[in-house]
């Protein structure tokens, strides 16, 4: 038995460790032309919104099980947010997949809404949109900043079975954070960490870590 098991690895493609425990989103950065300049389109989530109310954000939002691939939820969400439909939108490419230390695994893509003047966005979800042109993002740095992670172990941590006990030397860590401003606007966190990943891709430059 133990034979035809590890037989039947054979072939197998590997996921992320643990991606069944975590929460898994997918995120359109969506570009769009305005005024014959190429822009990227923001939502500002509903201050009625349990999580992250009154926040900036790509659309996007959790994958369900109808879902036939983490491009499509990314779409579908996307299309409930802005009123628009499949048709509307070109798929581009997937970006990096982002894993966080807060368990959460997103699925990003880069795309084009093909006309910005359908986008008609759902009030129950959001509560403006903007657009912010692409050159000027990538003239502007952001601020960056990181911050500390480290180990926070409870009272039963059983230290007397690794080495060294309580003095083990755990890895530090940290957790890069971008701050782009566009007017009055701060666009930051999960979603300024897939923008800064985009432009990189666009410009080539080493990205901050």
């Amino acid at each position: 038995m133990l034979d035809k098991g590890i037989e039947a690895l054979r072939g197998r493609k590997p996921n992320i460790l643990e991606h069944e425990l975590a929460s898994k989103s997918a995120v359109l950065l969506p570009m769009v032309k305005v005024q014959q300049e190429t822009c990227i389109l923001f939502e500002k989530r509903s201050s009625l919104l349990k999580h992250q109310p009154g926040e900036i954000c790509f659309p996007g939002g959790g994958i369900e099980s109808s879902d036939r691939g983490t491009a499509i939820a990314a779409v579908r969400e996307t299309c409930e947010e802005l009123g628009l439909m499949t048709e509307d939108i070109e798929l581009i490419a997937p970006l990096d997949i982002m894993v966080t230390p807060f368990n959460v695994i997103i699925y990003p893509y880069v795309g084009y809404i093909k006309d910005f003047s359908k986008v008609q966005p759902n009030c129950d979800e959001v509560e403006e949109v903007f657009y912010v042109p692409v050159n000027f993002l990538l003239k502007n740095k952001p601020i960056f900043k990181k911050l500390s992670l480290k180990m926070d172990a409870p009272e039963d941590f059983p230290f007397e079975l690794i080495p060294h006990g309580k003095d083990y030397p755990f890895r530090k860590a940290s957790y890069p954070q971008h701050f782009y401003i566009w007017k009055d606007r701060v666009i930051w966190g999960m979603t300024a960490r897939i923008l800064n990943h985009f432009l990189h891709l666009l410009n080539c430059d080493k990205p901050k870590k």
